[in-house]
């Protein structure tokens, strides 16, 4: 079977590659090892300048370009890593780019991308529409455009990941690759089923922007809804990565939105490395189904460590919640003076450190004489919670827990 990339494209991408961006490190993780039971390899995309792997495919792209293409310009459609990536090598070779984003694109990514040197235009409300306004700016300009992931040049740029994982790390059993149009789990299969044809490659997609897996199963699942792997959120893959990825990729799975959220959590509590959600897709998947990667050697890509930090901050107290190393309790109390005083010293001696205190008195079901009162505070674990709700039982406490999950 003849494809659209092939090994040797990949190799003369390396080519290309080589002191221009960086050969990230592929390394044990043996943290995520002992939570999964899977032996954990992460490569560290997040390390190049515009922290995302999209580096590598936009400069093999723009280094095939004639000396006539490259004095016309480029012109790129994206709201995120590809944009910092095609400005930032644009820069570096002298290409005028000029770069389209939907109106809405955070303003930090639009000056991260005009810090490079590139021309936004910011149109439309979707990536659809910033897409369609490429495609005619390149008409109109005569510009190149550089494709996000559907182009020969993008993909075996994107293969190079997968070649030096196998270099550093020779016996992976299996490489788990999150998917958005599918530019690098194309590249990557290239790569990794020339050096090894056993090994097993499974696309990583969010359940709500299912499209490589609607493409394969020919199902129309929906594409939409707010999701915190923006990266991979798209509604339709590309012709060149759909054909790669039928013939080389094992299977594609699809993961929920807290598994994500967990994964980033772990990258930074566990590996003390940033990964943005679609660049800990594939974490997510192991989390997913341990059971089906125990004792293999997995290789994860950390493709992206752009994130908004108030983003991080809300998924580690999130994930604090859901570990109840963080709880609330719910205290029906006689509003008379001592009271919050007994509580706060029982909370002190069962070892639960108070974060916040909420005293309601103005409430109806709450008696004339009484008060309510929410208290949230630290424990150490799930079972130091159990404990400290059972001690306050126990001391005659009119007291329950408060799940702000279910909002009871």
């Amino acid at each position: 079977m003849t494809l659209p990339v092939s090994p040797a494209d990949i190799a003369a991408a390396r080519h290309v590659l080589t002191g221009a961006v960086l050969r990230t490190p592929t390394l044990p993780a043996p943290r995520l090892s002992a939570i999964t039971g899977a032996h954990v390899f992460v490569k560290y995309e997040n390390l190049q300048v515009t922290a995302s792997f999209k580096e590598r495919g936009a400069l093999v792209k723009l280094a095939s370009l004639s000396a006539e293409e490259r004095a016309h310009g480029v012109v790129a459609m994206s709201a995120g890593n590809h944009a910092q990536a095609v400005a930032y090598h644009a820069a570096r070779l002298g290409i005028r780019a000029t770069i389209v984003m939907p109106k809405f694109t955070p303003i930090v990514k639009v000056a991260a991308t005009e810090a490079h040197g590139a021309r936004v235009v910011l149109h439309g409300e979707t990536v659809a529409d910033a897409s369609e306004e490429a495609d005619r700016l390149a008409r109109a300009e005569n510009l190149v455009w550089v494709h996000p992931y559907d182009d020969r040049h993008v993909i075996a740029g994107q293969g190079s990941i997968a070649a030096e994982m196998l270099e550093d790390a020779p016996d992976l059993d299996v490489l788990l690759v999150p998917i958005g149009g599918g530019g690098l789990i194309s590249g990557m299969a290239v790569a990794a089923r020339h050096v090894r044809p056993d090994i097993e490659l499974i696309g990583v997609e969010t359940t709500l922007y299912p499209s490589m897996w609607n493409a394969l199963h020919q199902q129309s699942l929906p594409c939409e809804g707010t999701t915190l792997a923006e990266g991979i959120a798209v509604k339709n893959v590309g012709a060149l990565t759909r054909e790669i990825v039928s013939a080389l990729v094992s299977d594609v799975v699809l993961v929920d939105e807290p598994t994500f959220e967990r994964a980033v959590n772990l990258f930074l509590t566990q590996q003390k490395t940033l990964a943005e959600g679609a660049g800990a897709g594939g974490l997510a998947a192991l989390l997913a189904e341990p059971e089906r990667y125990r004792g293999r050697n997995v290789g994860l890509v950390v493709s992206g460590g752009n994130i908004d930090p108030r983003t991080v901050a809300s998924i580690m107290l999130r994930e604090l919640e859901r570990e109840e190393r963080i709880v609330s309790f719910r205290f029906s109390m006689l509003d008379r003076p001592g009271e919050l005083g007994i509580i706060s010293t029982l909370l002190g001696k069962l070892g639960a450190n108070i974060l916040e205190v909420e005293h309601k008195r103005h409430f109806l079901d709450v008696h004339a004489k009484g008060a309510r009162l929410d208290v949230t505070v630290e424990t150490r674990d799930r079972a130091h919670a159990d404990n400290v709700h059972r001690a306050l039982l126990a001391d005659g406490m009119d007291v329950v827990r408060i799940d702000w999950q279910s909002g009871n």
